[in-house]
């Protein structure tokens, strides 16, 4: 039952994709840019719709009242592809830092496009971050906008050990605006490079702001400790839970340290 809901829900996320950029591409591009956003937005909801009637799978997402006016970092966990689709419904214009390839997608690309994303190449990394910095700035002196970045760049498996980039500091220090981190354990339900989708609950909450003006130093162990603190809560929350979804060597090993493992076996 697992792999035949697993597999219906990924045939309807992905026909959904497509049937959406169809029908909504009139309204989407003949729009301004700040009324489209509709769309995208109710694919993300939609998207999560189906996640819970196909796969079973609820979406809590808290925290909501630490989100600030005006622009702001948005910093997650990244897990899984339900954290790149999971939050930008509830910021006003959410902004993505994105490889210049996939504005090469014919329809998807025109798509980002649209919403003025930054493209970036990632072949030298100093450079690349210094065009991020000069037109992220640039975007944000345009708009009050809110940049979405993982801080960790790559996905990750829950309860793996921390490995922030330094480019979001850069990026705060530059910017100078807050950060708000979010905490998540959504690869225990959505996990990376696998198709199948676990029944439960993917609690999410976007935690107190950071605010600018911090050294360097102080802004990455705060970004740290606070992420982390916030998962391992959530990790231990969701291994408590009545049906817990399986969870990998990187969660047990986590939970061990913890002292929650042996409660879950027993």
């Amino acid at each position: 039952m697992l792999q035949i809901r697993s597999l219906a829900f990924n045939f309807a996320f992905y026909i959904s994709l497509i049937v959406q950029m169809i029908v909504w591409a009139p309204f989407y591009f003949l729009s301004p840019r700040h009324i489209a956003w509709f769309v995208p937005k109710f694919w993300s909801r939609s998207s999560l719709w189906l996640y819970d009637r196909i796969a079973g799978t609820r979406s809590r997402i808290e925290g909501q009242e630490n989100l600030p006016q005006g622009s702001f970092i948005l910093a997650p966990k990244h897990q899984s592809f339900w954290d790149t689709i999971a939050f930008f419904p509830f910021l006003e214009d959410p902004l993505y830092i994105l490889k210049r390839e996939l504005t090469w997608i014919p329809f998807f690309g025109w798509y980002i496009l649209k919403m003025r994303m930054i493209p970036v190449d990632r072949g030298n990394r100093s450079k690349a971050l210094r065009a991020v910095v000069k037109a992220t700035k640039a975007e944000l002196a345009r708009n009050p906008r809110q940049l979405i970045i993982y801080p960790e760049g790559t996905r990750r498996p829950p309860g793996a050990e921390a490995n922030y980039k330094w480019g979001i500091v850069e990026l705060y220090t530059q910017l100078g605006v807050p950060v708000v981190p979010v905490a998540h354990v959504a690869g225990l339900y959505w996990p990376r490079r696998k198709f199948l989708r676990f029944p439960g609950t993917i609690h999410a909450r976007f935690l107190p702001a950071i605010p600018p003006g911090l050294s360097k130093e102080e802004f990455m162990g705060r970004l740290v400790s606070e992420t982390e603190a916030a998962c391992d809560r959530l990790l231990v929350e969701a291994s408590r839970a009545a049906n817990p979804p399986p969870m990998p060597p990187t969660a047990m090993r986590r939970l061990q340290e913890l002292g929650e493992a042996q409660k879950i076996q027993s």
